[in-house]
């Protein structure tokens, strides 16, 4: 198999080869290897392979899943197996292996897929680019040396460019949706609970983050969602799921919707005209597919919330470096911290449980506010981010003269304004390529909706999909262009 029909398989697509036997998961295997070696040295969204499930790979270990036999990438933070590194992107952690697998990677791997190697992302992953100075910068695949996106920058960088169909992600304020947004892959963010966090943690970020994957179709996450939408034993709480698996249910209309739509910035970022413009142009599309569209204005001051919301993500965090820091035998500092992780790392040892309860009543301020949407709509429709993807180093953590008063502003507005409001409600999110910019840059569109309505968003997002198709888009960066 060449690289050029290679990657232009989805997951799904390249699995039926594998099923019906006009390719082995070995071959499949070495082609993603040749794909990441063709990709890579420009992109670097990989920053380890594994052999063992690439030459070596032993095919009767993969799971009897719909992906069986099909690459796919952990992300290089969470979801890992007991024995493979795990480093968060940080010198600190370099060299430090997981202590127990995850009820995640147990899913993934039953779900089929062959889990191959690590992608790149921000320290600790408290950026919206995947910039580090363990690995380097992750480029976008449509233009070398500007941002993929982050934390799951890796993932989605490495999916657009053709290296593996289907890659690993995690969203705690846009995680996902921004690198699928920046670099033209479609990322949804699971409602709160839906995917298991367990065994060592109830929720990640305190409810605030998910994990899913990155994909290039709409039929790849609803089929995914199947496999990993699964509660598991000690998981906090269940919530409701559809009669019918997601993979049934996707590619069937839904019934009329009231789609809000809202263009406002949330965090004071303007917005591009072309931006506002693909917005506009999808809600046109939902219309003469019998959706009746209303303006909606989100009750959102994401500046001063966000701000107090860092004190959810950071507190404890100084106790989760210290026994890293125990692990590998590294001390924390600034030889081992980018700058601004060192700022957070000393903000965290300051901050007090009344700081914490602080932020918590903070974010259930804001989560009944935002809630409003849906009082008055079925569907949250608007941008994923403000402007397409910038260059290297804007939001990167290794900037100096970024502190604690200033990250949010400095780090967070630009990428994080249209997607952290998901992660306050809990609710789902999904990010389309439905436009290119002027530039050449993929533009990505965010439909949201109420909590546990995963499929009410894969079945519009499969609508549009087939309305307004993106998979003949070929960035820049591509396996099939070497």
């Amino acid at each position: 198999m060449n690289l050029t029909e290679y990657a232009s398989h989805d997951a799904l697509g390249l699995a039926a080869l594998i099923a019906r036997r006009e390719v082995s998961p070995r071959q499949i295997a070495v082609t993603a290897m040749r794909a990441i070696e063709a990709a890579n040295p420009t992109v670097n969204a990989v920053v380890e392979t594994y052999p063992d499930r690439i030459e070596g790979l032993d095919e009767a270990t993969l799971g009897d899943g719909p992906f069986r036999g099909v690459p796919c990438l952990i992300k290089d933070v969470f979801g890992h197996e007991e024995g493979r590194l795990i480093e968060f992107g940080s010198r600190l952690c370099q060299g430090l292996k997981v202590e127990t697998t995850t009820h995640l990677a147990r899913l993934f791997r039953a779900s089929g897929v062959n889990i191959l190697g690590r992608s790149n992302a921000p320290e600790y992953s408290m950026s919206g680019a995947s910039e580090n100075a363990l690995y380097g910068a992750t480029s976008n695949p449509w233009k070398a040396g500007y941002c993929a996106g982050g934390s799951s920058g890796g993932a989605a960088a490495a999916v657009v460019s053709g290296m593996v169909p289907i890659a690993h992600g995690t969203d705690i304020a846009g995680s996902i949706r921004i690198p699928a947004g920046w670099c033209g892959g479609v990322g949804l963010k699971t409602s709160r609970g839906r995917v298991s966090f367990g065994p060592m943690i109830d929720e990640n970020g305190f409810g605030l983050a998910v994990a899913f994957v990155q994909t290039k179709s709409i039929r790849d996450t609803a089929a995914m969602l199947d496999c990993l939408a699964i509660p598991q034993v000690g998981d906090p709480f269940l919530i409701p799921k559809p009669d019918q698996p997601y993979a049934a249910l996707t590619p069937r209309p839904p019934a009329a919707l009231k789609v809000g739509v809202s263009v406002k910035p949330l965090m004071g970022v303007p917005v591009d005209p072309e931006v506002v413009a693909a917005v506009h142009a999808t809600a046109k599309v939902l219309a003469g597919m019998g959706h009746v569209i209303a303006e909606i204005d989100p009750r959102f001051d994401g500046l001063a919330s966000v701000r107090k919301f860092c004190d959810i993500w950071f507190f404890g965090f100084h106790e989760r470096l210290e026994g890293y820091s125990r692990r590998s035998g590294r001390p924390i500092g600034p030889e081992t911290l980018e700058p601004v992780i060192w700022e957070v790392f000393q903000h965290a040892r300051r901050l007090t449980p009344a700081d914490f309860l602080a932020a918590m009543a903070e974010a259930n301020r804001a989560r009944r506010a935002l809630a409003q949407v849906y009082e008055d709509c079925d569907v949250w429709l608007g941008p994923t981010l403000a402007r397409p993807a910038e260059p290297h180093g804007l939001y990167a953590l290794s900037r100096t003269g970024v502190t604690i008063d200033n990250y949010v502003e400095e780090i967070l507005a630009v990428p994080c304004q249209f997607t952290v409001p998901h992660n306050i409600l809990g609710t789902p999110a999904l990010t389309l390529p439905l436009a290119t910019h002027s530039n050449g840059l993929p533009i990505g569109v965010q439909l949201g909706a109420a909590h546990a309505r995963e499929h009410v968003l894969l079945q519009l997002g499969a609508a549009l999909e087939a309305a307004m198709p993106w998979a003949g888009r070929v960035p820049e960066l591509h396996v099939g262009r070497g």
